[in-house]
Order: C-alpha cells, then structure tokens, then sequence
C-alpha cells in the first residue's frame, strides 16, 4: 500500500491555489481521494503562508498609516492650531509659525481624508480584492508635497529653534503640549520628522509586497509602477533623510541632556557616543563619565538618574578646532588616551585596548574633524605650553603624585606649611608662595585663576626676570623623559639607607648619566650617577629580593631592584654598555612592559577638583 500511494502521489500535478487561499484539485482517474487530499492540503498550506505574509505587509500598511495620520493630525490639529491662535493675538508674527508648519495641513488632509480610507475599505474586503498597488498609486501624484516639506525641513528647525529662545509664550505652548500623553512626551521635532521618513517607509514596505507577490499576480503591474514614482521621490530625499535621522538623534541627545543644551541645529552632525573612564587630575582614581561626538565638538557628560531614565549633565564642551588627541601610558590605568582642546584636557581610559584605538580613530578619521591632531602608539610626557598659548588653552595638570617639590621654587611639600597647588595656566604644581597671583584666563571664558609667578607676568605682559644659573641637577624629569634611552620606576638604596621608589632615567643627550628623581615630574634630582667606569654586578645575594643589581666603584655602592626579571635584564643591556663608555641603544618595548616608559606625566586641566 505505501509503493502504491507513492506512485499514485507522483502521478498527480500539485493542486493551485489563489490569491484568497481557494483550492482547486485536478484529479487523475487513477488517483485514489485519500492521496488528492493528502497533496492538496500540503500545497495549500504553503501557498496559504505566502498569502498570510501578503496579507500581513497590507495590514502593517494600514496599521502604520493610522499612527501617522494620528502625528499628522497632533502637528496639524494641535500644534499648529495652538501657536497660530497666540499668533493672532500679535504674540508673536502668524508668518513664523506658517513657515514651520509648512504644507502639513495638505499633507494631512490627503492622508486622512483619502488615502487612509482607502486602506481600511481595501482591507475590508481583502478576501475578495487582495491588492494594494492600485490604492498606492493614488498616492504619487502627491509625492511633491513632500517634496515641499522636506525643502522647508531645515528652516522650519531652524526657526522653531530660534522663537523657543525668544519668546516664552511660544516655548510655553510647546511644552504644555510636549508633556501631555497624547503627544507621547516626545518633542516637535520628533514629530516633524515623521513626513519626512514616510516616502521610504512605503518605498520598504512596497519592495517587501513584491518580494512576496507571485509573477503573474494581477496587482503586480499596479505595484510595480507605485514602487518605481515613489522610489525617485524617496531617491531625491536621501540627503533629506540622512539629515533627518541625524536630527533625529541630535533630539534624542537633547531629551538626555535635560533639554539644556543647544545641539538640536541642522549644521550639528552625531558621530559617536559612549561611555568611558575619567582619570582625576590630583590622584589616579576613576570616574563614570559619558561622551558625545559631533562635528565641531566634543560634549564630556556626567551621568545622572532620574526616574525617566538616565540623563547627563554636560561638564564641558570641548571644541573640535586644534583638538589633540593622544594614546597615553599609564602605570595604574590600561587602555588611555588624551583629549586636549582649548577648553579642557582630559585623560580617559576604554573598558578594552580595541575600544581606545576605535575612539582614537574615529575622531582622527571623520572627515568633518580634519583639524584634530593625532599622535598613536607614541610615550607622551608633559610639556608645557607656549608662551602664546598661555591662558588660552586648557593645560594638562600635573597629578600630586607625580611631583615631590614645588616645581618653580624646588623646595619639598609637605603636609603642614608647603602643600600642592596648581597654576591654572600652565598645569604644574606648585607651593602656595609661588602661586600667590591671580589673573583672568581666556580659556575659561576669561575668569580670574590662580597662576604661578611666572605665568602671571607673561600673561600680564611683565618682564620675567632672570633667575640663577641652574645646577647640574636642576634639569626637568619630563625633558629628559621625553628623549630618553630609557626611564622607568626602580626600587634604589644606597649603602645601608632604606629602599625608596625613584625615577630613573638615562637621556639621550647624556647618555653615560643615570638621573634619579623623587617623581616624574620633579623639576630637580635627587642625584646623578656617571655610569662610566661602574661595575655591574646582577648576582643574587640572600639579603636581597628579586630582580635586583647593584653598581659599584671603588667605595660607591647602588643598589636597585625592578618590579621583573624582564625588565630588569632590559635595564642591564642598557647600564653595561654605558660603563664601557660607548652609547647604548634604545631596548624594544613589549605590551607586558609598557609601563617602562610610564608616562602618568600627561595630566588634564579638570574642573572636578580644586
């Protein structure tokens, strides 16, 4: 019996099925009626799915067009009737809210009155007439009022913008509408966007239609004929609509911002947005904070809640022009980099090395922020700004840490009488004595700042007067840092004092010299060792720890210890070529041991602490 009904089943020519799911059999005399049914249902079912997929894009029409004559109807009905009943009473001119509102009260009458109608009688009597494209083509010869609207697009924003600033009644009206439920709690730019993002809408939903439509269907020649109009309409607003999906996140961003901030302007592009790490200025802890991209500028957020979700506060707007932007080495912290702008200049840190490079790039690459310089992969060490760009310019702080002395009188802070202070112009740390001036600073919309004696007389255009001549040691960690052949963090002892972190750096211009200093950023050494003529002595000894070597002449013993082996065997290739008084070469560095170049030394100006 199973041979049977399979050759009986392959004997048979499949049944069809139309449009509205009716099935019809052709028998074969052969056939027995158990196995027609077996194959009709089978097919039908098939058929019945595409059909169901036809009939689901119909009813998605009709469903989106309801919602978008109910925005029509909210833009038309009661904005623009709102505003244009205040302007009669001479509040503001009736002409203002005539060009915002541009020809949405045609707009929306053609959609309520006569293409939404239309779409509910079809769907009504889709079992009998199940089609769309005639009732699409009603549509195209209106297709220029969208052309007009959209043309008027970027001056209806750009004086809605400017009569909210200007007159409270207006900005009044908008907002009692804005917070009603109705209205979604969504802004009129939200809503004005919607006519500009319905052509490419049907264009979507009419592509899918056909996709589905079998090739001999009926309405195939109706559909295809709405399709090719409203695709050259929708063709012709792609600049329209980039610019609109643009606008539309510009709104989305003001809404988080609180509506606070003035970022809602055609000339305004997003680029990115994410969350990343602060690193503070004075010590090395980490704070949540939040980025905006744009064209033109850089908003740094920090994050608040609210029981309309997570909002942002802007802590500063750093401007795109003369940005820098730099990929940084931090002992305590992975994966930062530095942003400097004229306004403020931070130091970030991404969750991941990808993430940085990608926050790097994209500000680097993005063709409206060509005037961002970029330096990758490059140890940076502070350096102070010019003369002309004192007061102008946001500095990069110099952390506490990184400092022991007041880098202008040399003398070493302490806790009592000579605490750390930063001059707000140059970004070092200095004693109180010598940052007892105050001027007002350009870049902080021209506020009065402490300052150090030397940038108050520049900046006040006073002459600075010579100082003594500086001792052998008296030369700046971060100069020699910058031009180094080698320069990390080692463990000394010397003779039978206690062990102390130190700086140590041998320079390029004097590269038969090891400098040790208290800090970073130390102004003035501790003390030198001419590495000509020393002995190198790695050995282990039971007094000592790991990763230990000592140099020694005559009576002169120094003893140092590394946080490795690696690196220490990577300070003895250098130190046991000076000895012979020959230059030595610079070793490669590794991912594992990027900290021997430690640069904590590109600090950022930062308004979160004093």
């Amino acid at each position: 019996m199973g041979d049977g009904s399979a050759e009986q089943r392959d004997d048979h020519s499949p049944p069809h099925t139309d449009r509205t799911g009716r099935e019809s059999l052709t028998k074969n005399e052969d056939s027995g009626t158990e196995s027609e049914h077996r194959n009709g249902e089978g097919s039908t079912d098939q058929k019945e799915t595409n059909e169901q997929k036809l009939f689901k894009i119909a009813s998605e029409l009709l469903h989106t067009e309801k919602a978008y004559v109910a925005r029509l109807n909210l833009l038309d009905q009661v904005f623009c009737l709102k505003l244009m009943e205040e302007a009669n009473k001479g509040t503001f001119p009736v002409e203002v809210v005539k060009n915002i509102f541009s020809n949405i009260s045609s707009i929306h009458t053609f959609h309520s009155q006569f293409l939404l109608p239309d779409l509910e009688k079809r769907m009504g009597e889709w079992a009998s007439t199940p089609r769309i494209g005639d009732i699409l083509q009603k549509l195209t010869p209106f297709l220029k009022m969208y052309a007009e609207y959209v043309k008027n697009f970027d001056k209806a924003m750009e004086l809605l913008k400017q009569w909210t600033d200007r007159s409270p009644q207006f900005k009044a009206i908008i907002q009692e509408i804005q917070s009603q439920e109705a209205c979604g709690f969504l802004t009129l730019q939200h809503h004005m966007l919607e006519p500009v993002q319905r052509v490419p809408r049907y264009e979507m939903l009419l592509k899918d239609y056909l996709k589905k439509l079998p090739e001999d269907d009926s309405d195939r020649r109706d559909a295809e004929k709405s399709l090719e109009i409203i695709a050259t309409a929708a063709t012709h607003s792609n600049s329209a609509i980039r610019k609109s999906e643009n606008l539309k996140k510009l709104i989305e961003i003001y809404e988080m911002l609180g509506e606070e901030e003035d970022i809602v302007n055609p000339s305004n592009e997003f680029i990115k947005e994410g969350q990343i790490l602060k690193l503070a200025a004075r010590n090395t802890s980490a704070m949540e904070r939040y980025l905006f991209l744009f064209n033109h500028m850089l908003l740094y957020c920090v994050p608040k809640f609210s029981l309309g979700g997570t909002k942002y506060t802007v802590r500063t707007r750093i401007g795109i022009d003369g940005m820098k932007v730099l990929e940084t080495i931090n002992e305590d912290y992975p994966h930062t980099f530095q942003v400097s702008g004229k306004e403020r200049t931070l130091e970030l840190q991404a969750r991941y090395r990808s993430v940085c490079k990608c926050h790097i790039t994209v500000v680097h690459t993005n063709e409206l922020s060509k005037s961002i310089v970029h330096r990758h992969n490059e140890p940076v060490f502070f350096t102070r700004l010019q003369n002309a760009e004192l007061g102008k310019r946001a500095p990069r702080w110099i952390r506490d840490n990184e400092v022991t002395m007041c880098m202008k009188c040399k003398e070493p802070f302490n806790a009592l009488t000579r605490r750390r202070h930063h001059c707000r112009a140059c970004g070092y740390v200095v004693c109180w004595k010598c940052s007892d001036n105050k001027v007002a600073l350009e870049y902080d919309n021209n506020k009065t700042n402490k300052v150090c004696r030397d940038c108050f007389l520049i900046l006040t255009g006073e002459r600075v007067a010579e100082g003594k001549k500086k001792g052998i040691l008296e030369i700046e960690a971060a100069q020699f840092s910058g031009s180094s052949i080698m320069c990390g963090f080692l463990q000394y002892c010397e003779k039978n004092k206690p062990w102390q972190k130190v700086w140590c750096v041998i320079p390029e211009k004097e590269c038969l010299v090891l400098y040790l200093y208290g800090a970073p950023q130390d102004v003035k050494a501790q003390s030198s060792i001419p590495l000509l003529g020393y002995t190198v002595d790695d050995s282990a000894r039971p007094t000592d720890g790991q990763a230990t070597f000592r140099l020694s002449q005559s009576k002169s013993i120094h003893n140092f210890a590394a946080e490795s082996e690696e690196l220490k065997q990577r300070w003895l290739k250098v130190i046991r070529v000076a000895v012979t008084g020959e230059v030595p070469e610079c070793p490669p560095t590794n991912g594992s041991n990027a900290t021997l170049t430690d640069n904590n030394n590109t600090q950022e100006a930062s308004t979160d602490s004093s």
